[in-house]
């Protein structure tokens, strides 16, 4: 049986709010198998987003325990945390956070340049994958010139651009219109499985979350 490509145990977040203490995660257990899909369905305020930034280590502040393709990683030191981002999780936001003065093909490599991969290399990964993402002919423009779907396609393919074991996405349709949002996640979850990763998918939406393998469902910071 394949290691989980992630698995948190009791995976606890509290605040401190008007000498209060807010709970936001209340022991969360939550596996991922490699190549699986899975939606993470709640309302606006349920936790979504930061259950998102402890698996991404993105905060610290967290209680519990979070591995990544089997390495215990909760505890990691700034400098580690920062490489497994690197090497093992790609992310996809709601807006796009494309670099403005780079065009789409240099947004794809870039992130594959800060790994270390040879120019040439990154040059045919990133024109591979937009054009799998139906931007072979847009690769020289910038964010400005592109529509906000296309954009968004842009901000897909820089996420897998270092193939990562986890694809981690907050609401990643939730700035487009409907048509245009049920094109890109159509593209999203299958570029996902073509580079067989795995991915972890926020959204409010019953409909969009149906389309995913599997739905865990986070109500009051318990996953259920």
């Amino acid at each position: 049986m394949n290691e989980a490509v992630l698995a948190t145990t009791g995976l606890t977040r509290s605040f401190r709010q008007g000498g209060e203490t807010i709970e936001v995660l209340r022991g969360v257990d939550l596996s991922i198998a490699p190549g699986e899909i899975v939606a993470l369905l709640g309302p606006s305020g349920s936790g979504k987003s930061t259950l998102l930034q402890a698996v991404g280590l993105l905060e610290g502040g967290f209680g519990g325990s979070i591995r990544i393709a089997g390495v215990e990683v909760a505890q990691q030191d700034a400098g580690a945390r920062t490489t497994t981002r690197r090497d093992r999780l790609g992310f996809v936001y709601q807006f796009h956070h494309l670099l403005p003065d780079f065009n789409a093909i240099e947004n794809v490599v870039l992130p594959q340049l800060v790994r270390g991969a040879e120019r040439s290399d990154a040059n045919t990964r990133a024109e591979e994958l937009l054009t799998t993402l139906g931007l072979g002919h847009r690769l020289t423009h910038k964010p400005s010139q592109l529509s906000g779907g296309e954009q968004q396609r842009v901000a897909v393919a820089r996420a897998l651009a270092n193939r990562p074991a986890l694809i981690l996405a907050d609401e990643p349709t939730g700035n487009l219109d409907e048509a245009t949002a049920d094109i890109v996640l159509a593209e999203l979850l299958r570029l996902v499985r073509q580079e067989g990763s795995a991915a972890l998918i926020a959204t409010h939406n019953e409909r969009i979350a149906a389309k995913m393998d599997r739905v865990m469902r986070l109500h009051e910071g318990r996953l259920g």
